[in-house]
Order: structure tokens, then C-alpha cells, then sequence
């Protein structure tokens, strides 16, 4: 524990960074599932304190998922009830833990750092894009909404648009000033202050704005619904008419499972996502413990189930607010939490005074740390195979959503593999005399059956009465199925064809003899008749 708050200074300004970007996400996507307010608090606190301290993450930061909003929407309808759903929740904590123990965590060492990236990147073009609504003062669509088709009709670009109609002009100029602020701040901060956080000082300074605008009943004061809008909760005994716990007679369910089971497997790879993405954006290159990231999230839902709140999963947003905030250690994700239980505990009042638009303006700086040119370009460099899917990753989690975009994503990198392995199972070099065609081709090391209709393409075109060497003497494995067709063309379609094949290298096991029915008379190359003979003693070698 003391390793862990060794550096508290950097940690603790990250920590209350990631606090102001929680807050309005908490309740947006508490608004956006259709559940209570104060689900998306519990959620958050429970993921900052109970699996930041459990997980072996360094930087990665849980809370409620914009991913599942729309599964809890769903959910809570069709079960009829909000404490049958967070009985769900409780049950789906319990499958991530026993996944956590079947070492289920394996399946992101499958994830491609292409599509991560891709992700990654997207989700800081969805935050900007998100975020300028917010900016402008227009706040139709809830924080936290991180989905292209909106609740209320609209979609990401459309959404767009509608803030030039209805800019609230003391919002924008708050929105502004709070960029300035933050960036102004980063740059020219003391040392002996260095460990506050522009976006802080952002925040006072923007609340401190408004209310001088109130008082002195300005047209630029913004309006409640502008404002951050926590609950408040005046006693223990409202605290405790508000929290939901689960209906354990509706155990038996048959939807309750199957409720249950979906947001296990949704929330897992969401978790398992997201933390790939933050190891990678880890400037020390640690690598989180997969298995040990699910049991703690497990334990997480099953305590944020048991008091009413909302499914939790490692969450980008907040984490890489965290990593560009400069956190070293998970403590920056424990005090987040902590900031978010005693803030919402002891003073909603004064949280309610925050602009929308200066936390919008904190998550666009850190929209475009995410998707900045340099990353395209870098990628860019990478060449084709890296590139594509990449760019298609970002497409289409702009266009869906988080999981729908990196499953094409993944389809794409796997087909992009396939593209390289299908185009690359040999070389070969071909002259041409007057007697015909000399082709030598050398197989790869491994020819699965991938590069099956390449190398039967191949083996179809080559022109009538050619002299054909196939060299097999690196190729360590040979599928069966591309080695059948290398026998039929060698034993039917070659003598059809009047081709004369030459076949070496090929393992006994591969059953194909090393025969040379040419003549090095044959070759009119010099280079060619060097290889024959070379082959021809090896043969005669090998027989003795």
C-alpha cells in the first residue's frame, strides 16, 4: 500500500482530473440506461475504490459503461423491474469472478494492436465530436452517450449541427475560457503548484464565472440545466431510500440469466478492450494482469448489484484522462473514487454550481490527445497491412459503437493476414529460351492451407512444355491439402501438359520423390544447370 501512494503528488492531480471527467459521466450514463441518478455514482465510486485497489492495473480507471446503456435500457424493460435488473448485475459480478479464476483473460493476447489503436483513436474523435454539443451549451443528448445512433433521433454528425442553432453564447465563452485555462496552465504552472490540475483550476474559475453572472443577473449566466445536476441527499435515511437492492425472489428467471450472462460477456471484453488500449498508451510498457483485471471487476459488479448500481467495466474515457494527466500508479484511480463518494456525500450544493461546457472542454483536450495526426501518421508508416485495418477500426466505431467497431476491425486484421499470407507462399524466377519456360520456384517455410489457391493458381498458369524446378529445402511445413495439389500437377497435369518437373527438398514425411527427369542439357542457363547439378548431387548423396 505505501508503493502504491510512494507518489502521491502526481496521482492525486490525476486522480481529481478523472473525478471532473467522471462526475458528468456517472449521471449521463445513469440518464442514458433509464436508471436512477445516483446507479451511476454508486458504479463509479465502486469502480474507483473497490476494483482500483483489487486490479493490477497501473492506470486503467472503471466506472458505469456508455457500451452497456443501451443493454441496460433493454434490460431493465424487459425484467420488468430496476431491482430485478441490478440482481442480474450481482449475478454477473459472480460469472466475471469464476471467468477470472478459469483464466478466461487469455483472449486479449488475441486482440491486434492495430485495431486497438484503431480504437483508441476513435474514441477520441467520438469524444470530440460528442463534446462540442456540450461546448456550445446545447445538452439534448446525456453525457456519456458515446454511441453513433442517439436516443433522441439525432446521430454524431446531425448533433453536429444542431448546436449552431441554439449556441448559448455564455457557455461558449466559458468553454473558451476553460480551454485557455487548461492549456495555458499546463504550460506555465510553477513548480510548487505543478502537482493542481489545469482542469481544476479550469473548473473553479468557470464556476466562479457563472455565479458572478447570476448575482449580477447577466444574460450570460447559465441556467441549471447547463450546470452539473447531482443529487442531493439531505439524511442517511435518503441515502438509503434511494439505493435499490436486488430482488432475490426472481432468482429463478430464465431472462435474469440470461441478462446476467450478457453483461458478464459484454462487460468482460469491454474491460479487456480498454485495458490493452491503456497498457499500450503506458509509457513504462507494463502489462496489466488479465485474469486478476476480471475477478476484480467481478467483485465490483457484485457489490455495485447488491446496492443498486449500474454494470461496471475499465473504462477509456476515463483512463486515458488518467495516463494524459500524468498518473504513475492506480492510486490516482482509488482517489478518483474517493473524491466522487465524499464530494457526492458532503457537497452536491457546490458541485452543482460546475459548468457542462468546462468539463466538455476537458474531455476535448483529451479527445484529441487520442487522435492526433501524428498517430495516423505513424500508423501510416506501418504499411498496408497495418494501415487498413486501423483506419476501418476507426470508421466504424465512429459509425456503431465500441464493440461492433472493433469486431469489423478484427475481421479486417484477420483478413488482412490472410491477404499477406495468401500473396506470399513462394518466390520464384522464370527465363525464357527457345525451347520454353524455365521456372524455379522456392516454397516459403510454411505453407498452410491459406496459400491453397495461390499455389494452385500458380501451378495452373505455367505455360505448356515449361521446365519447372520446385524447391522445397526450407519449407519446414507443407499443408496436405496444397501438398496434393503439388503431386497431381507434378503426376497428371505436368505430363498433360508435356512440363517437365523437377521436385527437391521435400521432406520424406511429404512422400514426394526427388526425381529429375530433365538433363542439365536441358537448361540453357548457366545459373540454371549449376542448380540442376547441385540438385543432382544432393539426390545422389542422399541415396547412398
Amino acid at each position: 500500500m505505501n508503493k502504491i501512494f510512494s507518489e502521491i503528488k502526481p496521482n492525486l492531480s490525476s486522480g481529481l482530473v478523472v473525478f471532473l471527467v467522471a462526475l458528468p459521466l456517472c449521471l449521463g450514463i445513469a440518464l442514458a440506461s433509464g436508471a436512477p441518478l445516483f446507479s451511476g455514482m454508486i458504479a463509479g465510486i465502486i469502480g474507483g475504490i473497490i476494483v482500483g485497489s483489487l486490479s493490477g492495473s497501473a492506470l486503467s480507471v472503471s466506472g458505469p459503461a456508455a457500451g452497456l446503456a443501451a443493454v441496460v435500457l433493454g434490460s431493465i424493460h424487459k425484467l420488468g423491474s430496476y431491482e430485478t435488473f441490478v440482481l442480474a448485475v450481482f449475478l454477473a459480478g459472480l460469472i466475471q469472478l469464476a471467468l477470472g479464476f478459469l483464466k478466461a483473460g487469455i483472449v486479449a493476447n488475441f486482440f491486434p494492436s492495430n485495431v486497438i489503436k484503431g480504437m483508441l483513436t476513435a474514441i477520441g474523435v467520438i469524444i470530440i465530436m460528442k463534446q462540442i454539443p456540450h461546448f456550445f451549451g446545447y445538452d439534448k443528448d446525456a453525457e456519456g452517450d458515446l454511441d453513433f445512433l442517439q436516443p433522441d433521433g439525432d446521430n454524431t454528425f446531425t448533433a453536429l449541427l444542431e448546436p449552431f442553432y441554439h449556441i448559448d453564447l455564455g457557455a461558449t465563452i466559458i468553454g473558451i475560457v476553460s480551454i485557455l485555462i487548461i492549456l495555458g496552465w499546463d504550460k506555465y504552472k510553477s513548480k510548487k503548484i505543478a502537482f493542481i490540475p489545469g482542469a481544476a483550476v479550469a473548473v473553479i474559475i468557470a464556476s466562479i464565472i457563472n455565479q458572478l453572472w447570476i448575482s449580477t443577473h447577466s444574460n450570460f449566466a447559465l441556467a441549471s440545466n447547463h450546470l452539473v445536476q447531482l443529487p442531493i441527499l439531505h439524511s442517511f435515511d435518503e441515502i438509503k431510500n434511494t439505493i435499490s437492492f436486488p430482488d432475490f425472489s426472481k432468482i429463478m428467471m430464465k431472462d435474469v440469466w440470461v441478462v446476467a450472462f450478457t453483461i458478464a460477456i459484454v462487460a468482460s471484453i469491454e474491460t479487456l478492450l480498454s485495458l490493452d488500449a491503456v497498457d499500450k498508451m503506458d509509457e513504462h510498457k507494463r502489462h496489466s494482469p488479465v485474469n486478476q483485471e476480471l475477478k476484480a471487476q467481478g467483485i465490483g459488479n457484485a457489490l455495485s448489484g447488491l446496492i443498486g448500481g449500474l454494470p461496471i467495466t475499465s473504462v477509456i474515457v476515463r483512463s486515458s484522462a488518467n495516463v494524459n494527466s500524468g498518473a504513475t500508479n492506480k492510486s490516482s484511480a482509488i482517489i478518483h473514487g474517493v473524491f466522487l463518494l465524499v464530494c457526492a456525500l458532503l457537497i452536491p450544493t457546490l458541485l452543482n454550481k460546475i459548468p457542462i461546457t468546462t468539463l466538455a472542454s476537458v474531455l476535448l483536450i483529451t479527445g484529441y490527445k487520442l487522435t492526433n495526426f501524428n498517430v495516423y501518421k505513424q500508423m501510416w508508416k506501418k504499411g498496408k497491412y497495418q494501415f487498413v485495418p486501423f483506419i476501418i477500426t476507426v470508421v466504424a466505431v465512429v459509425f456503431t459503437d465500441l464493440l461492433t467497431g472493433v469486431t469489423i476491425g478484427m475481421a479486417m486484421s484477420v483478413f488482412a493476414i490472410l491477404s499477406g499470407n495468401i500473396k506470399l507462399p513462394y518466390q520464384y524466377k522464370k527465363e525464357f529460351t527457345d525451347e520454353g519456360h524455365i521456372i524455379r520456384i522456392d516454397l516459403s517455410q510454411e505453407i498452410t492451407f491459406l496459400n491453397k489457391a495461390a499455389v494452385k493458381d500458380f501451378l495452373d498458369r505455367i505455360p505448356t512444355q515449361s521446365k519447372v524446378i520446385i524447391n522445397a529445402e526450407t519449407t519446414k511445413y507443407i499443408d496436405h491439402d496444397v501438398l496434393e495439389i503439388i503431386r497431381d500437377f507434378k503426376e497428371v497435369i505436368a505430363v498433360e501438359k508435356n512440363i517437365k518437373v523437377s521436385t527437391t527438398g521435400f521432406r520424406d514425411e511429404y512422400k514426394i520423390e526427388n526425381s529429375f527427369p530433365m538433363h542439365v542439357e536441358d537448361y540453357h542457363s548457366h545459373s540454371d544447370k549449376k542448380i540442376i547439378k547441385d540438385l543432382m548431387e544432393k539426390h545422389q548423396l542422399s541415396n547412398q
